[in-house]
């Protein structure tokens, strides 16, 4: 509801439709989604496709990949992104404050509370855990130990040139983790130049994405391949990275005797991210965030 002046009139009211669904929550749900990411799936997305693109991988000669595993990592996308999220905003908080993207993000506007977030994040890591609980062994072993990735990343923005690095092995973990859950153990054969190869596609998107943030980042002291590379040199390092990332899924299709129509479903692939990096304009935020965006029609090639 905003007011609308007319003239020396008693100011009146309109109603605004909502302009995500998380608008259309009650407002006391509202921080606490917004702090999850909710009104932004793109990071699931990015979080969920190596886990995807795993399972398939070593799914039986001729089947599909299994249905209630795909549900279960999807549901673990859902919970783990969001845990991640409320991470990153707990040690960005006054960071995020000074940034123009991220100042109305709950905790650096004050709707929330650094207390009233760790409870939710006990909620959230709980749900993460029933999740992963429900694999086998040595997955709940394996998936146990990327937490450390998922606290050390917020900090490698103050520390290191290349956050992006950390973010990658951080959200491509699921690339190792898949496979294990199917099979009881991650083939690395596979699993391996997957990884590695999903870790380069997240510096691309990620260093696009960060261009958004460049002159803040510069004003607040925190570092980033964007502000590392500057304009000079982050197309030739992505076309690079992609072309890592294209190596990586082409051995893993290999080892894991996927036929013509995964490989060349990665030309297609691997043609949009040139796209993105040959056509985004590193000085348009709104461009870099829709070419990191499109990343998700990427995973689904």
């Amino acid at each position: 509801r905003v007011p609308i002046p007319r003239g020396k009139d008693v100011p009146v009211h309109v109603s605004l439709p909502p302009m995500t669904w998380v608008d259309a929550m009650p407002t006391q749900y509202q921080p606490y989604l917004m702090l999850a990411r909710a009104d932004k799936p793109i990071g699931t997305w990015l979080l969920l496709w190596p886990c995807c693109w795993s399972i398939a991988m070593v799914a039986p000669m001729g089947h599909l990949p299994d249905v209630m595993m795909l549900s279960k990592f999807a549901l673990g996308a859902v919970v783990m992104r969001g845990a991640g999220c409320t991470i990153n905003d707990m040690w960005d908080k006054d960071i995020d404050s000074k940034v123009e993207r991220t100042k109305m993000r709950p905790l650096a506007a004050g709707t929330i509370n650094r207390y009233q977030a760790a409870g939710f994040l006990g909620l959230q890591l709980t749900a993460g855990l029933g999740v992963l609980t429900s694999l086998n062994t040595y997955s709940i072993l394996l998936g146990a130990s990327s937490l450390g990735l998922v606290v050390l990343y917020p900090l490698m923005k103050r520390v290191s040139d290349f956050p992006q690095a950390v973010l990658g092995l951080t959200f491509n973990w699921g690339a190792l983790l898949g496979a294990s859950a199917v099979l009881g153990y991650t083939p690395l054969d596979i699993c391996l130049p997957l990884y590695m190869g999903s870790v380069f596609w997240t510096l691309t998107y990620d260093t696009i994405y960060a261009h958004q943030d460049k002159r803040d980042d510069v004003a607040v002291g925190v570092k980033s391949t964007a502000l590392f590379l500057g304009e000079t040199w982050t197309k030739p390092a992505c076309a690079a990275w992609a072309a890592c990332f294209s190596a990586g899924l082409v051995a893993a299709g290999q080892a894991a005797s996927m036929g013509m129509v995964y490989h060349g479903a990665v030309g297609v692939a691997i043609t949009h991210l040139l796209w993105q990096i040959s056509t985004v304009s590193l000085n348009r935020p709104a461009d870099c965030m829709a070419k990191f965006v499109s990343n998700k029609w990427l995973g689904a090639i």
